[in-house]
C-alpha cells in the first residue's frame, strides 16, 4: 500500500464541514472517512494502523486534544492534523507539543492540507514500522537478544555459537527465527531495524 492510499480520518462535529473536507480530499485521491465526534472515531477505527486524522479542537464529548492523548497513550501511529475555527498559539502550542504535524485554521487552502497529509501518512507508516520492530524486539527471549546483538555486529554463526557456548545449528535456528520475526530478508535490513529501534528507545 503506497502511503497516499492510506486513510485519511475527518473528526469534526460540523457536518457540512466534514462534507466539504470529504469532497476537497476526494478530489485529491485521498480514502477519506468521516466521523461525527471523537468516541464515534474511537470506536470505529482501529488506531493501531497507519494513517492521517484531521482534528477538530472543540467538539461534544471528547475535544480534539483528549482524542489526540488517547491515541498517544495506545502507542497509536496515526498522525494528528489539527483544524479548527477556534485556535490560538497556546492551542497551537500545545498541539505540536503533544506530536501534532501541523495546526491550521478554518477554512484551510486544499493544497496545502493536501501537502501536510501526504507528509502525515509517510510518517504514519514509518511509525508503523518502527512500532511493530519493538513489538518485535519485546517478544525476544534473552537468547535471541544476545544473538541478535553478534549478528548485527557483524560475527559469522561459528563465532557465535563459541562466544555463547551453544551448538551452530542452534545459533543458526534462531538467526531464522530472528530474520522472520522482524519480516527481514537479510541481515542488512535486521540490522536497519534494529537501528530504529535503538533511536526509538
Amino acid at each position: 500500500m503506497s502511503d497516499k492510499q492510506l486513510p485519511v480520518f475527518v473528526v469534526d462535529d460540523d457536518e457540512s464541514m466534514r462534507d466539504s473536507l470529504a469532497f476537497m480530499l476526494e478530489e485529491y485521491d485521498f480514502t477519506v472517512s468521516t466521523f461525527v465526534d471523537g468516541q464515534v472515531f474511537l470506536d470505529s477505527v482501529d488506531i493501531q494502523k497507519a494513517g492521517c486524522v484531521i482534528l477538530d479542537s472543540r467538539m461534544p464529548n471528547l475535544r480534539g486534544q483528549q482524542v489526540h492523548q488517547i491515541m498517544n497513550d495506545a502507542g497509536s501511529p496515526l498522525t494528528v492534523i489539527y483544524l479548527t475555527g477556534h485556535g490560538d498559539v497556546p492551542m497551537a502550542v500545545d498541539a505540536m507539543q503533544a506530536g501534532a504535524l501541523h495546526f491550521f485554521q478554518k477554512p484551510v487552502k486544499g493544497d496545502e492540507l493536501a501537502q501536510a497529509i501526504l507528509k502525515g501518512q509517510a510518517l504514519s507508516a514509518t511509525n508503523l514500522d518502527t512500532a511493530l520492530a519493538k513489538r518485535a524486539y519485546e517478544s525476544l527471549t534473552t537468547r535471541e537478544k544476545d544473538i541478535l546483538r553478534l549478528i548485527i555486529v557483524g560475527k559469522r554463526n561459528i563465532r557465535i555459537a563459541d562466544e555463547l557456548c551453544i551448538a551452530m545449528r542452534t545459533v543458526e535456528v534462531h538467526r531464522a527465527n530472528l530474520l522472520k520475526k522482524f519480516s527481514a530478508k537479510t541481515v542488512a535490513e535486521l540490522a536497519y531495524t534494529y537501528g530504529k529501534i535503538v533511536q526509538n528507545q
